[in-house]
């Protein structure tokens, strides 16, 4: 039975919804970025009349607007693109049960079926395609293919408010001539790898021998080549499908730099309160803590280092982070901003081995008492308790990494452009 996936990809997403409710925008040059007052100065999407200025999607604003002066860059408002996403899942789900968010614009639908062709998945594509732009006034892509990956492809090669087939008997045409870095998963760095080969097409990819990639790559370099070929069956996941979660993390950027130990201690205590409240919420414990920092040029650092036992206490988690600051990146001062990650999960109903010293016992106590302060947080905001390691500087204070916590699309930290 021949596969059919289409891949929806709702055009310059973000500033899309924000011209659909503000008219007397929608003929001018628009970006929604971050608050430059402060510090989270950066393009997130922008809209088609911006992006034939050559506005890009993670640059500064102030870079932008030295392209394009007349720019209007807007605050984003996460909980509309929710809104709508959820809309657009609506009009998706009519059409099959196997649909796969990408993000909050994207998504894979499979549409395979007995006597279902690639030519009737274009038809349904464009069916879809009209649905969200007549209900929702907002204008989408969609490839076609017999894969998810080339089915990606196709919605991004002709943009906005188009349909794209690409199929067997046609990809290498299509395809095979693209820059390596549009295939999905291929990052800035494995990309400058490639290059370093002479590999800079999909087709250069797709040609290469095995054993070379492996040399190179590993096994991700074996399963971009045959993403390249067009031999990828992965599975569009049902619509109710959630992936167990496999970290944890949080990252800020305070109203100042960071200019010794003493900010440092204290913007990682505020991320490991963040980090720790969402490991008891998910039911989970971590073993594994790694730390970022960005320099302010804009050079960004990482390490990490894995525990004796899992844990979901603040004090350890901040502990570990402020540990591994001090010894990696105490001499590269100031930073811009910082992150904090927990990996290596389990379950926290899992046993413990209580000891004789009684440190265990602690250990349980101490977990009781941040979840009774994350149920009065729940209640009253996040700053109703605060450490006093935070208040020596007011700036820093103010900061709130649960409220600031934001999930952006998938796209914008794979490096790919916003549709």
């Amino acid at each position: 039975m021949e596969r059919v996936i289409l891949h929806c990809d709702a055009n310059s997403y973000y500033a899309s919804v924000e011209c659909l409710y503000t008219p007397s925008i929608r003929h001018l040059p628009v970006a929604v970025g971050g608050d430059v007052s402060a510090r989270h100065g950066i393009i997130l999407t922008k809209n088609q009349l911006a992006k034939s200025y050559g506005v890009k999607t993670g640059e500064a604003i102030w870079q932008a607007k030295e392209k394009c002066p007349h720019l209007v860059c807007v605050p984003p408002d996460f909980p509309l693109y929710v809104r709508f996403s959820r809309k657009m899942r609506r009009i998706y789900e009519q059409y099959a049960p196997r649909v796969e968010s990408f993000g909050l614009d994207e998504v894979w639908i499979d549409l395979s079926g007995p006597g279902v062709t690639l030519r009737e998945g274009a038809r349904v594509a464009d069916e879809i395609r009209r649905r969200v732009r007549g209900e929702l006034g907002i204008t989408i892509s969609v490839g076609v293919a017999d894969n998810k990956i080339f089915a990606k492809l196709g919605s991004d090669m002709k943009k906005p408010d188009a349909v794209t087939v690409v199929s067997p008997g046609d990809y290498e045409r299509m395809v095979y001539p693209l820059p390596v870095g549009e295939l999905l998963f291929v990052g800035p760095s494995t990309r400058r790898r490639l290059a370093a080969l002479g590999i800079l097409t999909i087709g250069d990819l797709a040609r290469c021998d095995e054993a070379v990639l492996g040399r190179l790559l590993g096994k991700n370099g074996l399963v971009l080549r045959t993403y390249a070929r067009g031999q990828d069956r992965s599975p569009v996941m049902p619509a109710d499908y959630r992936e167990a979660a496999k970290s944890v993390g949080n990252s800020t950027t305070p109203p100042r730099d960071l200019e010794n130990m003493d900010d440092a201690r204290c913007l990682y205590y505020l991320l490991a309160e963040s980090v720790a409240a969402r490991l008891r919420k998910g039911g989970f414990r971590a073993r594994c803590v790694s730390i970022s920092a960005r320099s302010a040029q804009l050079v960004t650092r990482s390490c990490q280092t894995v525990l004796s036992r899992p844990t979901n206490l603040t004090d350890e988690i901040a502990g570990a982070a402020i540990d591994l600051f001090a010894k990696r990146f105490s001499g590269g001062f100031p930073y811009r901003s910082v992150g904090l990650t927990c990996t290596m999960l389990s379950a926290d109903d899992e046993p413990v081995q209580l000891d004789f010293t009684g440190d265990e016992m602690r250990r349980l106590r101490m977990e009781r008492l941040e979840r009774s302060i994350d149920g009065l947080r729940s209640r009253y905001g996040h700053q109703v308790v605060t450490r006093g390691i935070v208040l020596f500087d007011q700036g820093y204070a103010s900061v709130n990494p649960v409220r600031d916590h934001t999930v952006h699309p998938v796209p914008f930290y794979t490096g790919k452009e916003g549709g």
